[in-house]
């Protein structure tokens, strides 16, 4: 039985790898970062001075065929990164991604980062929360099939490369099949779907910096065969920091969706996910109020266990729609964690109509927002 790859093998390997114009090789000179083994599949990052990024694709094939040679490795993705290159002021800028642990840089690889839409999606909305446990993911999976019951062609990105859902949420299981130089999305109720944890196992960790996850998005957007959509729903990690930024760099964004509890905690960092987005010209197309109210299902009691009305209060204050909002109830718990979406399995339930309600508002505020859209702007991080 052939032994499992291991970091000390894939190291061991990569010491034979001289760096360019240097004495020393990609270990010695701390080259070498984020490596993730999983089933016989080895991902990993060589960081580069940006500007050398071209000359030095012979090291990254190099470093490629060492570990491939490897007993019990199967496969191999190699990314050229840059955490940051120097700036003309005081800071510094993050450096563009170079590559993707999901499939091997090729000659289009620049093309692939260059701002600009996705072939065949007419439109991208994001999803987003300022704060994680508010069920964003849970909102995201189910308005994208609530779009879908609208006669549109959805599909759905999980863009939290740390804490990926998709999987889970849609029952899905499996990796996507390679089509030419593109990976075939999966799909579940007739929506398309791409995730980091098609890739990886549920438990596997992403011990990645700023440049891997901003590369694995890029490639997941412009490397993965959607077909003609309606509109891509994107699933946004929670929070204000490179997956937002990379999206919004990467493509022009239709509109964001911005999810909340009705607890003034949560609105706080609700506000700064909205004024991110319109800082960076994506139109808001509005707030929703999730966990709304619990109504007892045995006494028909309610209560608003995280209060009621802020999201929609916060949305009269800040001058965005008001999408709607829904209900903590056990079901959308319970369908969530078994694979089986309210919207897809209970159709007639108070959830899933008010999450109807919600994709048809934010239909409307689209369709409102319509050519107001502005280009992908470019974006600098100064430290």
């Amino acid at each position: 039985m052939t032994e499992a790859p291991t970091k000390v093998r894939v190291l061991e390997a990569l010491k034979e790898i001289k760096v360019p114009g240097g004495d020393t090789d990609l270990v010695g000179q701390g080259l070498v970062s984020e490596i993730v083994i999983n089933k016989g599949k080895v991902y990993f990052a060589i960081s580069v001075d940006p500007a050398r990024a071209g000359e030095l694709e012979g090291l990254r094939q190099a470093a490629e065929k060492a570990v491939a040679e490897i007993p019990g490795v199967d496969s191999v993705a190699v990314t050229l990164t840059a955490d940051r290159a120097p700036s003309s002021g005081n800071g510094r800028e993050r450096g563009a991604p170079q590559g993707s642990p999901m499939t091997r840089p090729g000659a289009a690889r620049e093309a692939r980062h260059r701002p600009g839409g996705v072939p065949g999606v007419a439109n991208i909305i994001a999803v987003a929360s300022g704060k994680g446990g508010v069920g964003k993911s849970t909102v995201a999976v189910n308005f994208a099939l609530a779009l879908k019951e609208q006669g549109l062609r959805v599909g759905i990105l999980d863009a939290d490369i740390y804490g990926p859902s998709m999987p889970r949420l849609l029952g899905l299981k499996g990796e996507p099949q390679q089509v030419a130089d593109k990976l075939a999305p999966m799909e579940a109720y007739g929506v398309k779907a791409m995730s980091m944890g098609f890739l990886v196992d549920e438990e596997t960790p992403m011990i990645w910096r700023g440049p891997m996850v901003m590369s694995a998005l890029s490639q997941m957007l412009k490397d993965v065969a959607w077909g003609e959509l309606d509109v891509l729903v994107v699933d946004m990690p929670p929070g204000t920091g490179d997956a937002q930024l990379t999206m919004a760099q990467q493509v022009p964004l239709a509109g964001a969706v911005i999810v909340s509890t009705p607890q003034d905690l949560a609105l706080i960092d609700a506000r700064k996910g909205l004024n991110m987005f319109r800082k960076v010209n994506v139109p808001v197309l509005g707030l929703v109020e999730n966990m709304s109210a619990f109504v007892c299902p045995h006494c028909g009691e309610r209560s608003d266990i995280f209060g009621h009305g802020g999201a929609k209060a916060e949305a009269a204050r800040l001058g965005v729609p008001f999408l709607g909002e829904v209900p903590l109830l056990p079901a959308i718990r319970e369908t969530s964690d078994s694979g089986r979406p309210v919207v897809a399995t209970a159709p007639d339930s108070p959830a899933a109509e008010a999450f109807r309600e919600i994709a048809a508002r934010a239909v409307a505020a689209l369709k409102e927002n319509k050519g107001q859209a502005r280009p992908a702007p470019s974006i600098v991080m100064e430290r």
